[in-house]
């Protein structure tokens, strides 16, 4: 489907409260900043120039208090604990982050890491079972999972075992009775909903040490959060904005040598930018994950060896390359039923399902199926004895938990987020549940809502794009989900030299807008029929460097044919 081009109207800057012309040397860019509705100068500036100093008392946090004293006594009492995760990066940077703390009160707690394939997400029955046998847990503390938990957690009370909850998950009608769920979204008046689980954690140890004070630097472990956040894809507003801008520094000058050898092995050069997290460090660090364990994810981050973490960040390179190999394959599998059995006009969701498809692999492929159809998207593996796991990710006015709650019946179990979530299914009640949610997203979603959309953020000629543009753009810095790049606009470009293949599939332009002119790159566009001239253009800059020399470099969206006369 091709999107409609809208292009958001210049609003007027004079007549409110913010001086904007003496904020901002730029009234492109604060217009992007007045649609952010901030009511004070203060306000801006605190946006515009994250600090420390301005992070929240954690205790703000619901049952933190409770947390950190239950901590403190297991602590003094040398109590054994267990750091329970999960196997994404959000889980595996949290048990590294809380380990490193605890280890720094000199306690030596077991890290748990559940098996994806073989014992699933979270506090299952399976993971627990092994976990009791190996540590003998006095407490517990579940890292990015243990919301939905109830039953589980009864059984581990019960057993004995005391339980902290720290997690950002949707909770469902019913919380766990454990010691304390340090989780904002079981509480409907709670600022930090926006906060993914590393970021929770951080505040755990910022508590810990405002209660405890202890030789630790905390600021240098902003690199696990800010991995965390933007391979989360949680809003990057609030906090999170200072927690991905200095963890991202806290990255490009990691004193963390295994950190040091991902970025070798990916490629990326500082400055740190959230899409080299996004794109490069956070996919490594989630194959082993995805294909097997999380445990070399999570001894790459630990280690102090340059010969172990060089071999460590090696075999991550090799995994996520053979993750890329299995998405591939399972997409065009998916692909071709799609194509078979999905209707623009009628399907307001997308269900496909099939034996033999990796479960590890699935959000991923779920999230390009999204991205292709706009629409949202429940992909489900099922294995030989047809249980089925599954992953989903959604579109913008799909609550996607809120949407498999309506489902229930259907599914053995679910949970996740708005934008993101995982389901186990029998295969004999597939059929039923994908009619059952297709027939949900039709009704929650209206006919605009599933119409793909390019939104504009504001027109820029190519007289305006200089150094001095460019640096107020950095000021918006990092950019990802809640606070997205801006998309500008481009009317009447010309090209003045033809298209310059580059790779495989990316076409390098030379352009001219009137007597300006401009280079671009048009990233997996070597396929796509370039349209009629002139063109208009949608576009995002960035800082670049070419021979030791700095430049501004043009990242091209879309083409269409000019509608300017």
């Amino acid at each position: 489907m091709q999107p409609r081009w809208i292009i958001a109207p210049a609003e007027e800057l004079n007549g409110g409260a913010i001086p904007w012309s003496e904020i901002c040397g730029s009234a492109c860019i604060a217009r992007l900043l007045l649609r952010k509705g901030f009511a004070t100068t203060a306000e801006v500036e605190t946006f515009l120039r994250p600090r420390l100093k301005s992070l929240s008392d954690p205790f703000r946090l619901p049952n933190m208090k409770a947390a950190v004293d239950r901590v403190l006594a297991a602590l003094d009492r040398r109590e054994r604990i267990v750091l329970f995760g999960d196997y994404d990066v959000d889980g595996v940077t949290s048990l590294a982050l809380l380990a490193e703390t605890l280890r720094a009160y000199g306690a030596a707690p077991a890290l748990f890491l559940p098996l994806r394939m073989e014992e699933g997400y979270g506090l299952s029955c399976e993971s627990i079972e092994r976990c009791l046998s190996q540590h003998q847990p006095q407490l517990l503390i579940a890292l990015d999972c243990g919301t939905s938990s109830v039953a589980e957690i009864v059984d581990l009370t019960r057993r004995g075992v005391e339980v902290i909850v720290l997690d950002h998950h949707e909770p469902k009608s019913e919380v766990p009775d454990c010691v304390a769920i340090v989780n904002p979204k079981t509480d409907p008046g709670s600022p930090f909903n926006y906060l993914c689980s590393a970021g929770i954690v951080f505040k755990l140890c910022h508590a810990l040490l405002k209660s405890r004070p202890i030789d630790f630097d905390l600021k240098s472990r902003l690199d696990l959060v800010a991995l965390a956040t933007v391979a989360d894809i949680v809003p990057l507003r609030g906090e999170n904005r200072t927690f991905v801008q200095r963890g991202a520094n806290e990255i490009a000058r990691s004193r963390r040598v295994g950190l040091q050898k991902l970025i070798e092995v990916s490629g990326v050069k500082p400055p740190i930018f959230t899409e080299d997290i996004g794109f490069r460090l956070g996919p490594r660090l989630n194959a082993a994950g995805r294909l097997s364990t999380a445990e070399k994810s999570l001894q790459l981050l630990l280690a102090t060896s340059e010969a172990e973490a060089t071999e460590l960040a090696g075999f991550l390179d090799r995994q996520n390359r053979e993750r890329q190999q299995v998405e591939k394959e399972i997409f065009l599998a998916a692909q071709e039923k799609i194509a078979s059995e999905f209707s623009v006009a009628r399907d307001a969701a997308i269900v496909v399902a099939a034996r033999g498809w990796h479960a590890g692999v699935l959000g991923i492929v779920a999230s390009r199926i999204t991205h292709k159809y706009h629409r949202p998207a429940i992909v489900v593996g099922f294995d030989e004895n047809g249980i089925g796991k599954g992953s989903g990710r959604s579109i913008e006015g799909l609550n996607l938990v809120g949407a498999l709650s309506q489902c229930a019946d259907k599914i053995d179990k679910y949970g996740g987020h708005e934008m993101a979530a995982g389901l186990s299914i029998h295969e004999k009640n597939f059929a039923a549940f994908a009619e059952e949610f297709r027939r949900t997203a039709r009704e929650l979603l209206s006919d605009e809502q599933l119409q793909p959309c390019l939104r504009l953020d504001h027109e820029v000629l190519f007289s305006e794009l200089n150094f001095g543009f460019l640096d107020w753009h950095e000021m918006l810095q990092p950019f990802g989900n809640g606070n997205p790049q801006p998309l500008f606009f481009a009317a009447a470009v010309e090209p003045v030299a033809p298209p310059r293949l580059v790779g495989e599939n990316h076409l390098a332009l030379r352009l001219r807008q009137r007597n300006y002119h401009q280079r671009a790159i048009f990233f997996g566009a070597a396929e796509n029929s370039l349209p009629p001239q002139p063109w208009d253009i949608a576009f995002r800059i960035r800082p670049g460097e070419y021979e030791g020399e700095r430049r501004l470099e043009m990242e091209i969206q879309a083409v269409r044919t000019t509608q300017r006369s």
